[in-house]
C-alpha cells in the first residue's frame, strides 16, 4: 500500500514516515520545505534504511500534484502541509487561509479525480478554542479563536461536506493536542527557524545556550501554579495514531474526528521541573503578560481513539523531555548545520 504523505519532512510528518517504513508502508512524501528540511529526509532513510521518493511542490500548484499522483499507484494520504503558527496566523491570516485551505481543496480535487478517497487529515486541538469543560471530547463545542485554527474548522467543515456528496469518502480528522519529544535516536525532531513558538523547543534552545532564558506568559491562571495547562504527547506516539487513522479509513466510509492526546495536563513550570530533571540544567525564566488567545487548561478525552482505532499515548513526561534533550543535544542548531558538516 502506497501512501502520499503531505510535509512529509515536517516534525510531525518525518516521525509518521519513520513509521509508516517500519510498518511495511511504501511512501511518497511531498514538501516544499517552508517549514521543514530536506535533511529530515536523509534522516528518516537513515533510521529504517528504507528509500522513498519525495517531491518538493507547493500543494497551491494543482497542476505539479496532479504529476506526482500520475507517476504513483497511491491508495491513501496523510495530510499535514500546511502553516502551522498562532500568532503568525493573527498577523498574516490572508496567507494562512490561502495556505491551508486553497491547498487542502486542491489536493481533494486531484485525489478525486484519481479516485483515492482515503484522507487522514492533520487537524488541531484549537478548534475547540476556549473548552466548557475539561477534559475535551469531540462532541465539545468547536469555536477556534485564532485564523490557525479557524482554517482547521472549516477543513473539517468542507471534508465533512465532500463526504456528504460522495460517501465513498473515508477521513479521519485528527485533532492533535501538543506534541513534543524526538525519536530516540536523536535523528529527527522539532527545528523551529527563529526563536520558537511551542514550549519545548523553546526550553531545550535555553538549556543548549542559544537563548538566554525561557518567557512564560501569564502566571495567574486558575491553575496550581498560576501558568497554563497543557496535555503533552510524545511525537512518536502521534505518529503512530496516523497509522492506527489510516488503518481506519482503509477499511470504512465516513468522516470521523479523533483527539489524539494523553488525557493529563501538565503545568508551563511543571514541564520546566520535569526537563531540569531529565536535563540536570537549570532553566532560567521570566513571566510576562498573557499572550491574547491563550486559554488556561486544555487537556484531551482521549476514549474515542481508544476505542475506535485501538490507539493510546504510551509514552511519559520524562521520556518525552529526555528525547527531546537528546535531540537538541546532537543537532544544537537544527537540520541546516548539521547538513553542512555533512557535505564536507
Amino acid at each position: 500500500m502506497a501512501v502520499l504523505i503531505t510535509g512529509g519532512a515536517g516534525y510531525i510528518g518525518s516521525h509518521t514516515c519513520v513509521e509508516l517504513l517500519k510498518a511495511g508502508y511504501d511512501i511518497i512524501v511531498l514538501d516544499n520545505y517552508k517549514n521543514s528540511h530536506p535533511e529530515s529526509l536523509n534522516r528518516v532513510r537513515q533510521i529504517t534504511g528504507k528509500d522513498f521518493k519525495v517531491y518538493q511542490c507547493d500543494l497551491l500548484d494543482e497542476k505539479t500534484i496532479e504529476k506526482v499522483f500520475e507517476k504513483n499507484n497511491i491508495n491513501a494520504v496523510i495530510h499535514f502541509a500546511g502553516l502551522k503558527a498562532v500568532g503568525e496566523s493573527v498577523q498574516i491570516p490572508l496567507k494562512y487561509y490561502e495556505c491551508n485551505i486553497l491547498g487542502t481543496v486542491y489536493l481533494c480535487n486531484v485525489m478525486k479525480k484519481y479516485n483515492i478517497k482515503n484522507l487522514v487529515f492533520s487537524s488541531s486541538a484549537t478548534v475547540y478554542g476556549v473548552p466548557e469543560s475539561i477534559p475535551i471530547s469531540e462532541d465539545s463545542r468547536i469555536k477556534a479563536m485564532s485564523p490557525y485554527g479557524r482554517t482547521k474548522q472549516m477543513l473539517e467543515d468542507i471534508l465533512r461536506d465532500l463526504y456528504t456528496s460522495d460517501q465513498d469518502w473515508s477521513i479521519a480528522l485528527l485533532r492533535y493536542f501538543n506534541p513534543i519529544g524526538a525519536h530516540e535516536s536523536g535523528l529527527i525532531g522539532e527545528a523551529p527557524s527563529g526563536i520558537p513558538n511551542n514550549l519545548m523547543p523553546y526550553i531545550t534552545q535555553v538549556a543548549i545556550g542559544n537563548l538566554e532564558e525561557l518567557t512564560i506568559f501569564g502566571n495567574n491562571y486558575p491553575t496550581k501554579d498560576g501558568t497554563g495547562v497543557r496535555d503533552y504527547i510524545h511525537v512518536v506516539d502521534l505518529a503512530k495514531g496516523h497509522l492506527k487513522a489510516l488503518e481506519k479509513v482503509s477499511k470504512s466510509t465516513g468522516v470521523e474526528a479523533y483527539n489524539l492526546g494523553t488525557g493529563k495536563g501538565y503545568s508551563v513550570l511543571e514541564i520546566v521541573e520535569a526537563f531540569e530533571k531529565a536535563s540536570k540544567i537549570k532553566i532560567p525564566y521570566k513571566i510576562t503578560e498573557p499572550r491574547k488567545g491563550d486559554i488556561a487548561i486544555s487537556y484531551a478525552d482521549p476514549s474515542k481513539a481508544l476505542k475506535e482505532l485501538g490507539w493510546i499515548a504510551e509514552k511519559g513526561i520524562e521520556e518525552m523531555c529526555m528525547d527531546s534533550w537528546r535531540w537538541q543535544c546532537k543537532n544544537p542548531n537544527g537540520y541546516t548545520v548539521n547538513q553542512e558538516v555533512l557535505s564536507k
